[in-house]
This record gives structure tokens, C-alpha cells and sequence, in this order.
């Protein structure tokens, strides 16, 4: 049996704006937090030891990282070679540069010569000897349309006929490499790509229209005895025989994988067998707390009794409400700042609801036909905050409702008191918050 350690999706120096600067290295923490987390799966995977370890793409967020980034990352793997553990380095879409013209920030491990190392930034098949025998790798890359297409073949064709165009050139490619192996030897397929049954997380948006779907049927081959994915940042397994794996990103990029486990693969694989574990990986919590203070009386005090609920300690967290606009100089947030704390970092949304949001009144009924000016009575009355001007709101209601059948549409001089009153009103501070006016 050969053991691998697959990991995907590091996204070393993403994040950044739910960390802090940490005073004594002067590094951002979440920079910190995923160096962590990636050392937490070379040190599994020299501790092991495994034979082989499997990147399935996406090193960094695009293929320029910072210096100090490359260096971290460089700094990880280094520790590979040192242990003499083989390392196959497959290119995703944040590996390349816009263009798709190759993994720039991979390839420079190939230019070295590190030893052990292979990257992996086109369709080709690799036969690497391990400390348990020898093992072949398919490298599959993340593939956009002008990588197997010209764009005269495109030309004049709907986006469904150019994906069954690319999806049949993928394949007799594929079927290329399929031909060349040798049927004794363990097979892996490493590829960074989204199938047809995977279930998505942040990805969806990473990599809007880069790329196209791959249907799981073309995987699921009996040549391949484990097929190990990269792309996706859930962790899920999408066939048994063989086996298909996404690992998940090994730590969070934001806050649409709050509740999704990270961690990497351990598998141990042979011709026709092979078993695999899922390792889960203690990485920060991000936590979203949403409160809605729309009927409540007392607005700081429910906030900060759902703070107090919950567990915000050395996590990453936001504080989410939905609120009136007369009720924000209820809230005090120097104390909710205070009650924020204990969070690694934190962030504040004040969504203010509108009053068309609120539920309709009994009085207006439903189905029936109202006047306007009846319907503005109603409302009035059932809103005594706007007691003071009700009747100049009134009268300018009743203004724009006669119309000078000589005056042209767009020309409706509505200037009265009224007006000159509510643009008076300077706007409420709401010093962090983020106000958002939602009309549900």
C-alpha cells in the first residue's frame, strides 16, 4: 500500500481583512492562522510518514503572491524535501495568470529543480517511485475554454455547444493518458476542476465564468484507483468506486464557510483498493450573530444579551442587526464594542428596515380600492412618531395628486415646507455600522 496525504485550496494570503497585525512579527494573524494550519498538514504528513503528498491546487489567492507569502509557503514544503517525501504540485485557477498562461506561481519549483518536486500545469502523466513502490499520476490543471479551443472553432456556437465541444476534447485527451498506462501500477487522477455533482462554497464566486463543469462520468473510470479534486472548498466525497475527493480548503476564506469543516486526506492506495480518512483540521471559527430589534422596546440591551450568549473568544465574528431608524440612538456602541471584545476580530452591520417593510395595517384591508389620501390618513394615525408633520405631509400629497394637465411628465414642482423640512435632516452617525435600507 502507498499512503498519500492530499490537501487543497491553501489560499496562502487570503483573508486579510478579518485578521489584525500582530505587534511582535508585524504579519497579519489570518497570514499567521493559515502558515498554521498548513504546518499542522506537513507535520501529519511527515509524522506518518506518508510516501506521497498530493496538492490539489490553488497555492495562493492569485499568481503574484507578496514575497513574504511565497516564502511562507516555500518554507512549508521545504520541510517535504527534507524528509525526502515527493510532492506533486498540481496548478488551479489562482495559480494562473488571467490569461491562463500557465502556473506562474508553481512553476518556479520546476525552474529550481527542487527535489521530489512536480508540478503539475498541464495534462500529463506522471511515474513517481515512492519508499512503497512505484505509482502513476495524471495531472489534470485547471483548464479554461481557449486552452482546448481557437476561437475560430467557436465561432457561431451556442455556450452549450462549445461545452459539449470542450467536454469531448477533455476527454479524448484524457483518453490519451488512459491509454499509456501501465495497468499494474496504483493510478491517481489530480485534477482542479468543478463536476456536475459537487456541492458548492466560495468557489462559486472565485471563479465565475473561468472555467466550465465537468460531468463526474468522465472520473469515474476503473483505471483510476482514487481520483483526488482541488477547486472546491467543501469537503465531500462524490463516488465510492473510486473514490472522488475533494479535501476542502484547509482553513476558511470568509464567512460562507463558517460552518464548513476543514482539514485534508489521508489515503492508502494500491491497484484496485483503497481506504481513506478524513483528518479535521482546529482552524479559527468564524460567527455570524444576527439579532432583529425591529419590535423589540429595548434595543442595546437585547444586542448585548446576544453577545453575552454566545462564545465569541479568539474568534472571528460579526455582529449583524436589523433596526428602525428611530431606534438607532438607543444603541451605544462604545459598549458594544466593549462586549465585542474577546473576539479575534469583529465587524458591525446595522441594516436599517424600512417603515415598508413593517406589516400592512388591518385597516387598509386587502382586495379593496382605497383613495390615496385615505390610505396616507391610516397610515398617519397608526404612526404617531410622524405626528408633528402629519398635515404638511398631507398637504403636499395632496399637491402631487393635482396634476396641470399642460405640465409636462418630470416637472412636478412638489416644493413646500414639508420638503424643505425632511432635507433639513442631517443623517444619523452610525460610526462602524453599515447601513443598509432593505425593503422586504
Amino acid at each position: 500500500m502507498i499512503k498519500l496525504l492530499h490537501l487543497s485550496d491553501i489560499h496562502l494570503g487570503s483573508g486579510f481583512s478579518h485578521g489584525r497585525i500582530n505587534p511582535e512579527t508585524g504579519l497579519n494573524t489570518r497570514l499567521e492562522d493559515f502558515v498554521h494550519t498548513l504546518s499542522q498538514c506537513i507535520d501529519r504528513a511527515i509524522a506518518e510518514p506518508v510516501d506521497l503528498v498530493l496538492f490539489g491546487g490553488d497555492a495562493f489567492p492569485d499568481a503574484t503572491p507578496p514575497p513574504i507569502v511565497q516564502e511562507a509557503f516555500a518554507a512549508q514544503f521545504r520541510r517535504l524535501v527534507d524528509a525526502q517525501i515527493p510532492t506533486v504540485l498540481l496548478v488551479g485557477n489562482h495559480d494562473q495568470h488571467s490569461q491562463g498562461l500557465g502556473g506562474a506561481s508553481l512553476c518556479i519549483y520546476r525552474t529550481l529543480g527542487v527535489p521530489g518536486f512536480v508540478v503539475g500545469d498541464r495534462l500529463e502523466t506522471h511515474c513517481i517511485q515512492t519508499r512503497s513502490g512505484a505509482i502513476q499520476i495524471i495531472t489534470l490543471p485547471w483548464l479554461t475554454r481557449s486552452t482546448l479551443l481557437t476561437r475560430p472553432e467557436t465561432e457561431g456556437l451556442a455556450l452549450i455547444d462549445v461545452n459539449h465541444l470542450l467536454i469531448d476534447r477533455l476527454r479524448v485527451a484524457l483518453e490519451g493518458e488512459v491509454r499509456r498506462l501501465d495497468p499494474n501500477l496504483p493510478t491517481v487522477l489530480l485534477a482542479h476542476l468543478m463536476t456536475d455533482t459537487a456541492r458548492f462554497g466560495a468557489e462559486r464566486f472565485l471563479a465565475v465564468g473561468k472555467g466550465f463543469t465537468v460531468p463526474i462520468s468522465l472520473l469515474t473510470r476503473s483505471c483510476f484507483d482514487y481520483v483526488a479534486l482541488g477547486h472546491v472548498h467543501r469537503h465531500q466525497v462524490l463516488s465510492e468506486h473510486p473514490p472522488v475527493v475533494y479535501p476542502g480548503s484547509i482553513d476558511r476564506v470568509d464567512f460562507s464557510e463558517e460552518h464548513e469543516q476543514k482539514g485534508f486526506v489521508l489515503v492508502e492506495v494500491e491497484r484496485g483498493h483503497t481506504n481513506l480518512e478524513f483528518c479535521p483540521l482546529p482552524v479559527r471559527a468564524f460567527h455570524t450573530i444576527k439579532v432583529n430589534l425591529v419590535d423589540v422596546d429595548d434595543p442595546q440591551t437585547a444586542l448585548l444579551a446576544a453577545i453575552e450568549a454566545e462564545t465569541i473568544q479568539d474568534e472571528v465574528v460579526r455582529l449583524i442587526y436589523q433596526i428602525r431608524s428611530e431606534q438607532l440612538d438607543h444603541i451605544d456602541s462604545p459598549a458594544l464594542h466593549r462586549a465585542l471584545s474577546p473576539a479575534h476580530t469583529y465587524t458591525i452591520h446595522a441594516e436599517l428596515v424600512s417603515q415598508l417593510a413593517r406589516p400592512r395595517l388591518p385597516e387598509l384591508g386587502t382586495g379593496n380600492s382605497i383613495e390615496p389620501i385615505e390610505v396616507l390618513k391610516t397610515y398617519l394615525v397608526n404612526q404617531p412618531h410622524l405626528s408633528d408633520i402629519a398635515t404638511e405631509m398631507l398637504e403636499a400629497a395632496q399637491g402631487l395628486l393635482v396634476i396641470d394637465p399642460n405640465m409636462e411628465l418630470g416637472t412636478i414642482d412638489c416644493h413646500d415646507e414639508s420638503q424643505e423640512r425632511l432635507s433639513a435632516i442631517e443623517p444619523l452617525p452610525i460610526e462602524d455600522e453599515v447601513a443598509q435600507l432593505r425593503l422586504l
